[in-house]
């Protein structure tokens, strides 16, 4: 045993040496692995195949010293049997050997019979042959052992050759199956979106089209004429009508001032009085019997609803003090006096005054250094400036087309078109605001590209998506939906006439599974490459072998900084087109000395800045929602009761969980005499430009998302960030003027600590969704995939087991039915499968609606500051039972159904309405998504054990015990891990659960847990958890001896 240790430690430290981690089923396959080889070049050969390893001398030393330690059995397989055949030819050689000798003695009894006694002869024969006879049933024995054993060792080889080949069955079978689902996915599609790919006809053959349909329902020739006939009289009548006039105009004109003849005077009058009865006839004919009625618009060209009922609402007003026909017009007016005067006012406009007498409003200023100046990258061109003011006076369309021209890009337009001509792969290079996301792909579809098919955008971030879409949909004067639309995750806004179509990167990803070669689109622009998401760095690689694929096929890369080199380098060195982003210069500022409390330093900063400088927005970056909500606490409270001292400071937050009518409030203008701070997390530094912008707040932290593989924790961690993203956030404030920022951190930070550029997402997060895609694209080869920057061996390798503990993959890494029915979910793959398990347990009603709600995150319910115990109290009924969380979201969404989705249940539950909404989104999609997969809808509500052991059928990896200290250990992985306090179950703590995520804040705390009996594991995932793994060992009786009772102190006693 403990050289099978010292094996174990020998091969791990080799493992670490060559691929920088080790694990123990690494090393158990290292060693079987060498025991069937048969050669150190055998297990050298193995290694590269598998393991991708170089074929160096160290692989090669790693290879011959594995093969040398291994011990091998030299008895067994086909060794084994050659020797038990060897025994039985010895014995049967002896078999003949004892046979002679009984007949030599035979005849020494017969030549020696007459000289000896015939007694003695006998007796020896007697002895003799008992001994023969006790010596052959000695050798029969051995006989027929030796043939119970080959037997056994040939129905042994047999067995295992008819398990292989049982196995090898079902995986054919699967692979059968899994084909057939595909063929059915693609039917089902080719049928809803045949439209999609054939080619589309002009609006006038479309109507020429329905013409003829038409013509034929209705037996053609027939209904042609008569339609011909009645268009033409009515073409003729008009003509006519118009003959008749100008022959009446012409003899006015020619004969003015001549004396007529009766005959002609008559024939006048006649043209007159045909023409004026067939024009009232027509007049009459072209009246509608109904009241119409009439329309109001404003200045802008829209209608103005208020405006067309000013009139018939003012019956309904109460008389005001300035009313003259008001009885109680002087008692309302000193009423009105009265009030106005114990009213307190804020804003200051017209009331400037000197920031020398209010510096108790700050009690420790920060002092920095300016250390550089970041020049405009433009000059400000006077023609657009004189447009911008034009547009002041014109309708709303003309003003975003007057817009489009004072945009950085435009002067660019047929350069950018000539090289998009010229190269199918071009890297653009434009700062936030420059205009390249809303005017590139309309530049492409003025230039005629969406003939040929659609200009796909990708974006990052779905409201991005959104809201770009929105704005292209009002420049170009057409519907959302119709020629331009969006796609995102649960939510498709495009239609068959769609041709500038923005998605999330995600969405791109998804469309590969049923599109591989991309044939519906004719330019596909990756935009905001530079955030490197994980699902844009799976794209990278897609689009780019698509591209060589697809000559046809334009590829635009988009991004927002300077580090395109990178970029052109991975795509074939392709050509970089910059477009200037900023016009003016943005002063940098630096602090003299590091700060202890960055938060703190931010709004003394922004005070600081409201008080002593001149007119302009403040824009703050902030790690999350929580310091966010702490800084506008803060702010309030330093300047309560100043009244009209200062100017007014409009604070405005903005982060991902904020409603959308208040995120919209940071777009909204600042009043005149007021300063708005805009107090924003990282989705300001690109996705988002906030006009009015003059100083940013930098204090050099965001959370960033990291995973370790080793845990399977996820993580929002506070860290530095890098220098692209502070160019990025120093650049916010260069839009409309000359900009100032304000980094809290020193210049020796910058340039000596922080790193150049943000580390990629797929080398800091789960990889288990990229790999399922890429298996369900056909990709296999994972390590050899052309990544810009490679994962980490182990997140991958992580990520095959989960996956195959999953049942997505086999034992050969193939993709199995399960896991192509798992890929069409654009869910975490625990999710999926459960998702897929419910069909066995007749309760997919119910898990699509938990799926959900675990879809939409940790924003369901809300506790305001002032209603905290209120809002607690309004949670803790959904957990009646102590059902656990997983019940708990299907209750809340059940009883807001029940409500008819009700918007004040929601209120009166403290629950929030825009996250219930797309929670019931999510779930028609789902819904649809289990028709495509081939699983009926079933409901089964009133078996809790059903919906909870589907639950463990996606989550059995994410199990956890209690322990004596009221922590838990999760059981695969152990680590000690607690429940949330948010939780249902924190007070009661289970003596087993499974949770949804594990995340790291203060603690590692569990999310969304339910509680579960051990049994279920081994029932639901017997190849993932054995009977020990979930033996409560509390339950068991203590040997004697062992227990309290048998302490040896206590044993007399």
């Amino acid at each position: 045993m403990g050289g099978e240790n010292d094996l174990k430690t020998w091969v791990s430290d080799q493992l670490m040496s060559l691929l920088g981690f080790s694990q123990p089923t690494i090393v158990q396959y290292m060693i079987g692995l060498s025991k069937q080889a048969t050669s150190p070049a055998d297990v050298v050969n193995k290694l590269v195949i598998d393991f991708s390893l170089p074929s160096s001398g160290e692989t090669l030393a790693f290879a011959e010293g594995i093969f040398s330690r291994v011990p091998r059995k030299q008895s067994s397989g086909l060794n084994l049997y050659q020797k038990q055949e060897r025994e039985a030819a010895m014995l049967a050689r002896k078999q003949k050997t004892y046979a002679l000798l009984d007949a030599d003695d035979e005849d020494d009894v017969e030549d020696k019979g007459r000289s000896s006694d015939l007694k003695e002869t006998e007796n020896r024969k007697r002895h003799f042959r008992r001994k023969n006879e006790y010596q052959e049933d000695e050798d029969d024995e051995k006989e027929s052992a030796l043939e119970r054993e080959n037997r056994q060792v040939k129905r042994r080889a047999s067995s295992s050759e008819d398990d292989s080949s049982e196995s090898e069955e079902e995986r054919l079978r699967d692979q059968r199956e899994r084909e057939q689902l595909e063929r059915n996915i693609r039917e089902r599609d080719a049928a809803g979106t045949k439209k999609l790919t054939e080619q589309k006809l002009s609006r006038k053959e479309e109507e020429e089209a329905i013409r003829r349909s038409e013509a034929l329902e209705n037996n053609g020739i027939d209904t042609l004429r008569k339609v011909s006939r009645q268009e033409y009289l009515k073409k003729r009548e008009e003509k006519k009508l118009e003959e008749i006039r100008d022959d009446i105009e012409d003899e006015q004109y020619l004969f003015e001032g001549v004396k007529l003849t009766d005959a002609e005077y008559r024939e006048l009058r006649y043209k007159k009085e045909i023409y004026e009865l067939v024009k009232k006839r027509t007049d009459e004919a072209d009246d509608v019997n109904e009241y119409r009625m009439p329309e109001a618009y404003d200045q802008e060209g829209g209608v103005n609803q208020d405006k067309r009922f000013a009139v018939a609402m003012q019956r309904y007003r109460d008389s005001g003090a300035a009313d003259k026909m008001n009885p109680f017009a002087e008692q309302e007016a000193w009423e009105e006096h009265q009030i106005g005067k114990a009213t307190m006012k804020f804003g200051s406009k017209n009331k400037k005054q000197s920031s020398d007498d209010y510096q108790f409003v700050f009690e420790d200023q920060i002092e920095f250094i300016k250390a550089s100046v970041m020049e405009g990258d433009e000059f400000v061109d006077e023609r657009q400036t004189e447009s911008l003011e034009k547009s002041k006076a014109q309708s709303a369309l003309e003003k975003l087309q007057e817009e489009r021209k004072t945009l950085p890009i435009y002067p660019y337009r047929d350069q950018l078109l000539q090289a998009v001509n010229d190269y199918q792969v071009l890297v653009i290079v434009g700062e936030t605001g420059s205009g390249k996301t809303t005017q590139i792909p309309q530049y492409l579809h003025e230039a005629g590209y969406t003939k040929r098919g659609k200009v796909g955008c990708t974006q990052p971030r779905r409201v991005a998506a959104m809201s770009i879409a929105a704005r292209v949909s009002q420049e170009l004067g057409v519907k959302l939906g119709h020629e331009v639309g969006y796609s995102i995750r649960f939510e498709d806004c495009t239609s068959d006439k769609t041709v500038l179509k923005y998605m999330t990167d995600g969405m791109l990803l998804r469309e590969f599974l049923g599109e591989p070669d991309l044939a519906s689109y004719s330019v596909i622009m990756v935009d905001e490459a530079h955030e490197r998401t994980l699902s844009t760095d799976v794209l990278f690689g897609l689009v780019k072998d698509i591209a060589r694929f697809r000559p046809d096929l334009k590829l635009l890369i988009s991004s927002a900084t300077l580090d395109a080199e990178k970029f052109s380098d991975y795509f074939d060195s392709a050509p970089i087109f910059k477009i200037p982003g900023r016009r003016y210069p943005v002063e940098i500022n630096f602090t003299k000395a590091p700060e202890a409390d960055y938060l703190d330093a931010a709004i003394v900063t922004a005070l600081q800045i409201h008080v002593t400088k001149p007119p302009g927005d403040i824009l703050v970056f902030l790690t999350g929602q929580e310091e966010i909500e702490a800084a506008e606490e803060i702010m309030k409270h330093r300047t309560r009761g100043l009244g009209t001292k200062i100017a007014e400071l409009i604070i405005c937050p903005i982060y991902a969980n904020l409603p959308t009518e208040l995120q919209a409030k940071i777009f909204e203008p600042t009043p005149v005499g007021a300063r708005k701070v805009v107090l924003a997390t990282n989705i300001a530094e690109t996705s988002l430009t906030i006009d009015g912008i003059k100083y940013v707040i930098d204090p050099g932290f965001s959370k960033i998302k990291s995973y370790n593989p080793r845990t399977g924790m996820e993580a929002l961690q506070v860290s530095p960030i890098s220098k692209a993203s502070a160019n990025q956030r120093a650049g916010r404030s260069g839009r409309t003027g000359p900009g100032m920022c304000f980094r809290l951190y020193t210049a020796y930070s910058y340039y000596n600590e922080m790193e150049d550029n943000t580390v990629p997402e797929i080398q800091r997060t789960n990889l288990a969704n990229v790999v399922l895609t890429l298996k369900s694209l056909g990709i296999h080869d994972l390590v050899n995939f052309d990544f810009m920057d490679q994962p980490p061996s182990e997140a991958l390798l992580k990520a095959l087991e989960l996956l195959y503990a999953l049942g997505a993959l086999n034992k050969l890494g193939e993709l199995t039915k399960l896991g192509r029915r798992m890929a069409e979910f654009p869910l975490d793959p625990m999710l999926s499968k459960m998702m897929v398990a419910s069909e066995k347990f007749k309760c997919s009603d119910e898990i699509i609606s938990i799926a959900a709600m675990l879809s939409i995150g940790n924003s369901i319910f809300y506790r305001p500051k002032d209603k905290q115990v209120h809002a607690d109290n309004a949670r803790m009924n959904f957990h009646t039972g102590n059902v656990g969380d997983h019940i708990a979201l299907l209750k809340v969404y059940n009883s807001w159904r029940e409500t008819n989705f009700s918007t004040q249940w929601c209120y009166e539950n403290y629950i929030q309405v825009r996250s219930m909404k797309r929670a019931r989104d999510i779930r028609d999609q789902l819904e649809g998504l289990l028709e495509r997969v081939e699983i009926e809808l079933t409901s089964n509500l009133n078996d809790l054990d059903a919906i909870k052991k589907t639950i463990i059928s996606g989550f059995f990896p994410h199990s956890a015990k209690l322990q004596k200290n009221g922590s838990y250990r999760t059981v695969k992985h152990p680590q000690t891990v607690h429940i949330h306090p948010s939780s249902g179950l924190a007070q009661v703590l289970p003596r087993w659960v499974v949770y949804h995520e594990l995340v790291c804040t203060s603690k590692e705390y569990m999310r969304q847990v339910t509680e579960l009996k051990p049994e279920w594991l081994v029932e639901i995932a017997p190849h993932f958890y054995q009977l020990k793994d979930v033996e409560d060992l509390s339950s068991k009786k203590m040997p004697r001896g062992q227990g309290r009772a048998g302490a040896p102190g206590e044993a007399g006693s």
